[in-house]
């Protein structure tokens, strides 16, 4: 009883956290969809070119609140899908302070951060320009009206309560996933996911990255947990911290009507992941 209770009193906590980032990102697409019209809306996206440089470095802030708000303006097609991966690569969430915690050198978190930023900041340039020489001449993205239709928000009644009804939509979302995601995490404890991490074999490179994708900060936590007791190599822990999203995912999955293109951006995800933290085993790096 009293896990379910500290569990509660947890999720409640990182959900009331979130909620601004939702509320001002959803205000803000309103702002541009009802009152900066077309113009505005185009030079966001020409500015896209940038747009992975941005995101590594914004990622790189211990706050998942940031690969959130990237998820909705990417499914409001106002940021690109590089610009959400360099997001999601760079995501640090609580692995920053754990490693603190943990009197890791200040050395080898500064590498880590360092391969997540390179790491994101490549990858999202690189999809860009993919994208582009394989962009078709009609635009069929998902984009702020569409997003607001199918939600009901009564974008009519004013953005501000339009963003409100959308934040609130999705921070409910979050605080139910969220909350199971705990339950279970606390659960199986570190301890449990030493039995299936612990080691320095490719396996376990692709082991990390699945845990890596559970969208919650009890991923990440473990991940360097086990980093800083030594039972983690760098390769595994590289692969299971990039392709940790946080809540990022959750919130792709309840606002980009499109469940194919979302298994396809975890995947992407989770294989740029799996090959860097691979190609940091075959090169014997090492942040030590």
């Amino acid at each position: 009883m009293d896990l379910l209770i500290d569990v509660i009193i947890e999720t409640i906590i990182d959900t009331v956290k979130i909620f601004p980032f939702l509320f001002l990102t959803y205000l803000l697409m309103e702002y541009l969809e009802h009152r900066a019209g077309d113009k505005t809306l185009s030079w966001l996206k020409k500015s896209g070119p940038l747009g992975p440089i941005v995101g590594a470095l914004v990622g790189l802030f211990p706050q998942c609140g940031f690969s959130a708000a990237a998820t909705s303006l990417y499914a409001g097609r106002i940021v690109s899908l590089g610009t959400l991966m360099a997001v999601y690569l760079s995501t640090s969430d609580e692995m920053i302070f754990i490693m603190v915690k943990n009197q890791v050198s200040p050395k080898v978190i500064g590498s880590i951060l360092l391969v997540k930023f390179i790491t994101g900041m490549a990858a999202g340039l690189i999809i860009d320009g993919v994208c582009r020489l394989g962009k078709k001449k009609k635009d069929t993205g998902y984009h702020i009206h569409e997003m607001c239709e199918s939600e009901h928000c009564h974008c009519e009644n004013g953005i501000w309560k339009s963003a409100l009804i959308h934040s609130g939509k999705v921070t409910l979302f979050i605080f139910i996933l969220s909350f199971a995601i705990t339950y279970f995490m606390e659960k199986i404890g570190v301890e449990g996911i030493q039995y299936v991490t612990i080691g320095q074999s490719y396996g376990v490179i692709v082991l990390a990255a699945i845990i890596g994708l559970i969208p919650n900060c009890a991923a990440s936590v473990a991940l360097a947990e086990l980093y800083a007791w030594g039972m983690l190599g760098e390769g595994a822990l590289i692969a299971g911290l990039l392709v940790g999203a946080g809540i990022g995912l959750m919130v792709l999955i309840r606002v980009n009507k499109k469940p194919l293109e979302n298994i396809k951006i975890v995947a992407l995800l989770w294989a740029i992941g799996v090959g860097v933290g691979c190609l940091i085993k075959a090169l014997g790096i090492t942040f030590v």
